[in-house]
């Protein structure tokens, strides 16, 4: 080989070494995924040109909504002004369809102007909630399960309710006994502590930084309130059936910025049940 090509490779080699460690992304690149990464401080990154935080030591997440299409597309301009773009192959999902029936037709397609009216009240205070978006990094990390138990629901689920076709179902659901301990799947900062939605009964939002937020839904009993710093595995609250239910369960949702994101895709297979 003449030694100017060998001398090409070996620069060409060490630049493609050095983007490597300017940019890191773990996760899954599927429908529904979560990426979580580290970048060179300083660094700004947009997804499908939506802007991606980045807290000042370089972490970062990012997720796919249930229904994106077949490719995603990164950019990243470094400090010293350099950029690159990268295109992800997005996989699909099947989605299973459930038909749930026996609900109280009130919670299937509310009527009365006190039922709608607390509705968009409710509305108003879930997207104040999710306006205030923190810049911590507590995403970072193991995750755990916020409850051990049976899982009787999956995300991306179509769910046909009293006959009617609804909205994708967004969560994980967890079967278990009212007033088990439900704790916090990671740490953060509550930006809402509710005990009575309509549609969710008790109902926390955890903020675990960057716009990645966890939503858990049904609760029996809050303990903490708006503002909280919760820690992961922190007791948060009492699994219930309040809200719209069929029976006792933990909802578990999770979204980055617009999209509707797999909160299982980050804790893997859920632990045996207690003996």
């Amino acid at each position: 080989m003449p030694r100017r090509l060998f001398l090409l490779i070996l620069v060409l080699a060490a630049r493609a070494a050095h983007a490597d460690d300017r940019l890191i992304l773990k996760g899954l690149y599927e429908q529904g995924g979560i990426i979580i990464g580290n970048v060179e401080p300083g660094a700004r990154l947009t997804l499908d040109g939506w802007p991606v935080r980045v807290s000042p030591e370089g972490h970062f997440v990012f997720g796919f909504d249930r229904d994106h299409g077949p490719e995603a597309a990164l950019r990243v301009t470094y400090s010293d002004g350099t950029s690159e773009a990268r295109t992800f192959v997005i996989a699909p999902r099947q989605y299973d369809i459930q038909r749930i029936d026996g609900l109280p037709p009130e919670k299937v397609t509310p009527r009365t102007p006190e039922e709608i009216a607390k509705i968009e009240r409710d509305i108003e205070v879930k997207n104040a909630a999710r306006r205030n978006v923190k810049d911590g990094a507590w995403f970072v990390g193991e995750w755990l399960w916020p409850h051990v138990g049976i899982v009787t629901g999956w995300f991306g689920a179509q769910r046909i309710l009293n006959g009617e076709p609804r909205q994708p179902h967004y969560g994980v659901d967890i079967a278990g006994p009212v007033g088990a301990d439900v704790r916090a799947p990671q740490g953060g900062i509550v930006t809402l502590a509710e005990a009575d939605m309509y549609f969710e009964g008790g109902l926390i939002f955890i903020d675990h930084g960057m716009g990645l937020v966890s939503a858990l839904m049904h609760l029996s009993r809050i303990d903490v309130a708006s503002g909280d710093v919760v820690e992961q595995g922190q007791v948060i609250g009492g699994l219930g059936a309040t809200g719209r239910v069929t029976g006792p369960h933990l909802d578990w949702r999770m979204w980055w910025a617009n999209a509707h994101v797999d909160p299982a895709v980050l804790v893997g297979k859920m632990p045996d049940l207690p003996l």
